[in-house]
């Protein structure tokens, strides 16, 4: 498939360059493609596993975890929010959460982004405005906390 569509693509969807303009490594858990979306409007009442890439512009109202922690991304848009805990190896916040996050790679905070609760990371990238009111963690390579 010709990268530039998938980049031209991505961006038109909303989740920008992030997920294409990044190098990925060898282990790198970074998924680059949304396999499901979860539209504006849409309330989920109950807990979601998710392979692959996932998008949340709606609300869940329950935990979201990956069924695979070794590849998937969830996208929380810019009005999504999910109130529950948040169990994945990449996420990418311009939205909310409200509950306590498990990334065993890379979180990445947008200026608007909003965690009401503790960040467990591996790497983490904040960008001006986004907020955190919880603790942060940093994992190991192997998930231990540091």
């Amino acid at each position: 498939m010709n990268t530039s569509r998938q980049t031209q693509t991505a961006t038109s969807n909303g989740i920008g360059s992030m997920l294409f303009g990044r190098k990925k490594k060898r282990g790198d858990p970074l998924q680059e493609r949304i396999d499901c979306l979860i539209g504006p409007g849409t309330t989920i009442a109950g807990d979601l596993i998710f392979t692959g890439g996932l998008r949340i512009d709606g609300m869940i109202q329950g935990d979201v975890t990956v069924s695979d922690i070794k590849a998937g991304t969830l996208v929380i848009g810019d009005g999504g929010c999910i109130e529950g805990d948040v169990r994945v190896s990449h996420v990418i916040v311009y939205g909310e959460i409200r509950g306590t996050v498990y990334a065993t790679g890379l979180v990445e905070l947008h200026p608007n982004a909003r965690i009401t609760g503790d960040v467990h990371y591996d790497a983490i990238e904040m960008r001006a405005g986004a907020e955190i009111e919880g603790h942060l963690v940093k994992q190991s390579a192997a998930g231990e906390t540091q």
